[in-house]
């Protein structure tokens, strides 16, 4: 068993942990970031509106995927390009649209 299979191994506990509270507290989680998101634009004076508001969008995503959601269903955040997601598809050399974490397909 090489390295990264032994830190795997240790932290798949603590990713579970995680998650776990991820789902838990999900919500709270979010309007926390939408506050913060809100008093940091209000202190730059909107300068810097859409780069917060694409922070915003990526710490969202990270917290859904965290918590194994899927899909802006989901809720929280944008997906696409505007929230960090990128593009899905041959424009992006994906090829298909698979959740993360699934093999593509023949793998």
């Amino acid at each position: 068993m090489g390295l990264m299979d032994n830190l795997k191994a240790k932290l798949a506990p603590a990713k579970d942990k995680v998650s776990d509270l991820a789902q838990q507290h999900g919500d709270k989680i979010q309007h926390g970031l939408d506050r913060a998101a809100k008093a940091v634009d209000e202190k730059t004076k909107g300068k810097y509106s859409d780069k917060i508001q694409t922070g915003t969008g990526k710490a969202k995503g990270a917290m859904d995927r965290l918590a194994h959601k899927e899909g802006p269903e989901a809720g929280g955040g944008s997906f696409g390009p505007e929230a960090g997601g990128g593009t899905v598809g041959p424009e992006r050399g994906g090829g298909s649209a698979t959740p993360p974490g699934t093999p593509p397909p023949g793998y």
